[in-house]
């Protein structure tokens, strides 16, 4: 049986930041790009990791920790065509954990408790920490089309609006779900 797989979104453009925010260092030196991943790999192995040309040298350290490079070459088109390009490499999965690269600090038990409730191919799985809704959002089988068709900027948040009653809230006490970074000054906080 086929099981949920996670794509970590890592072909954004750091337009904010400056200059790009997943090689700057989180813990240890390592980069926020590999902390992300490792995170994700230890929790669903086998996992997607979908970059932009320009991240093309760490695809040798993502495969080490487990997961598969996609190369979205045209990563300008935005978050929703990074989601597609995730799904395509991932067809005979039962549905997708959409995680975000730049946010580093979810806990691992977040995303396998994530993970775990996702589990009915109509259901969409979001957390919520003190009444914001955060990441990463789980997609059930029933939505493989809806997010292939994905091309903009905007995400998949047009599918969660249409689909409001499919949605199920997972309470966490993860600050990481609402925590991304954005600019350097998100490092501080």
């Amino acid at each position: 049986m086929s099981q949920a797989v996670g794509i970590l979104l890592a072909a954004g453009q750091s337009t904010r930041f400056g200059s790009n925010k997943l090689l700057h260092p989180i813990t240890d030196n390592t980069p926020m790009l590999l902390v992300s991943a490792e995170k994700l790999a230890c929790v669903l192995p086998g996992s997607i990791v979908v970059i932009s040309e320009d991240l093309v040298s760490y695809t040798a350290q993502l495969e080490q920790l487990g997961l598969r490079v996609v190369v979205n070459h045209h990563a300008e088109q935005g978050m929703g065509r990074s989601i597609a390009c995730g799904v395509a490499a991932s067809q005979d999965a039962s549905g997708w954990l959409i995680m975000l690269a730049d946010m580093p600090y979810i806990k691992p038990e977040t995303i396998q408790l994530l993970a775990d409730a996702l589990t009915d191919s109509n259901r969409i799985i979001a957390p919520m920490l003190k009444q914001q809704r955060g990441h990463p959002v789980g997609f059930g089988l029933s939505y493989k089309n809806d997010l292939l068709a994905l091309h903009k900027d905007m995400g998949a948040r047009e599918i969660i609006s249409n689909n409001q009653s499919q949605l199920e809230i997972v309470a966490v006490s993860d600050s990481g779900v609402i925590k991304d970074i954005d600019q350097p000054t998100d490092l501080l906080s």
